[in-house]
């Protein structure tokens, strides 16, 4: 069982053009599509594809559109009523694969709701083998909340709590991985970009570029403690980064219908992977490859094992810096 936690979840809403955007302009669209979403509810509704035990852990009242769409996606989920509509982000893709997202920022969870959903996960994530924190911090909750969670799950579980990995970015990252955290996440999954902006730099460019840079910097968390770094690339494929060793793969172009839920696609293929009890190596493998068959998809929709095609996956050890 793979639980999920999103505290800021939306309703995604994908219009797709057959034209370049136009500001200022009326623009007929081409297709549209609507999806539960957020960054762990994406995650549950990838494994739910995949035949992965899933679970999504989120803020919601029963008729609020996103459970409804779970409903309709089969993701089983847990929700904490909050008596607030959650927010809706719309996403627009050019032909090109261009995507410009507009987000709101969500309703606001107070205190209570908060200790509520982390109640449920010290409930349900017995025996779990990870837990997934991830996305947007709503309106509410402190910067560190992600590191509270993390310390109170284990410390409600103890040995019998799952694996945790986060993916998130700004400071609810930094929280997360601070060197004077009081526990640390098993694996983080920022990109490039995300992963400069967590140590202080200003050259995500260049780690987007350069995976043996990439994997340098990541090198910086597994110092302070974390087990594992998975860094997208974008274009550029992935890095993960452990304890005992490095590795970069990179996907056969395919061509890119839309970049959303891509780097969300790619935890979900680490994951799957490492359940299942495969190498490091693989995990990276299958991590690009969903990386690569998100992106090929369109709109909001999310691909399944299916999907994927690994063997057009390389995968090359890195020597560290």
């Amino acid at each position: 069982m793979i639980i999920t936690v999103t505290l800021n979840p939306s309703i995604d809403r994908a219009v797709e053009l057959d034209a370049p955007l136009r500001r200022g302009q009326v623009q007929r669209a081409v297709g549209t599509r609507q999806d539960p979403g957020g960054k762990g509810v994406n995650i549950s509704r990838a494994l739910e594809l995949s035949g992965e035990p899933t679970l999504a852990v989120v803020p919601g009242d029963s008729t609020d559109p996103l459970l409804t769409g779970l409903d309709q996606a089969g993701v089983r989920y847990e929700a904490v009523s909050i008596g607030a509509p959650l927010r809706s982000n719309i996403t627009v893709t050019e032909p090109d694969g261009t995507t410009t997202k507009i987000n709101e920022p969500g309703p606001e969870l107070d205190s209570s709701t908060v200790d509520r959903i982390i109640d449920q996960l010290i409930a349900r994530g017995a025996g779990a083998q990870w837990l997934v924190l991830a996305g947007s911090i709503p309106p509410g909750p402190a910067p560190n909340i992600y590191a509270e969670i993390i310390n109170r799950v284990r410390a409600g579980l103890g040995s019998a709590a799952p694996r945790i990995a986060v993916d998130t970015s700004g400071r609810p990252m930094a929280e997360a991985v601070s060197e004077t955290a009081d526990a640390l996440p098993d694996i983080v999954k920022p990109n490039g970009e995300e992963l400069a902006e967590l140590l202080g730099r200003t050259d995500g460019d260049v780690l987007e570029a350069d995976p043996a840079a990439a994997a340098s910097a990541a090198h910086a968390l597994i110092e302070r403690g974390v087990r594992a770094v998975l860094c997208t690339l974008g274009g550029n494929g992935a890095v993960l980064v452990t304890r005992d060793g490095a590795w970069h793969a990179v996907h056969r172009p395919v061509a890119v219908k839309s970049t959303v839920g891509a780097g969300d696609s790619a935890l979900t293929g680490y994951l799957i992977a490492h359940v299942r009890g495969e190498s490091p190596q693989h995990c990276l493998r299958q991590a690009v490859a969903h990386g690569s068959a998100a992106a090929a998809l369109p709109g909001t929709e999310m691909p399944s094992l299916e999907h994927t095609t690994p063997h057009a996956v390389t995968v090359t050890a890195l020597q560290l810096t």
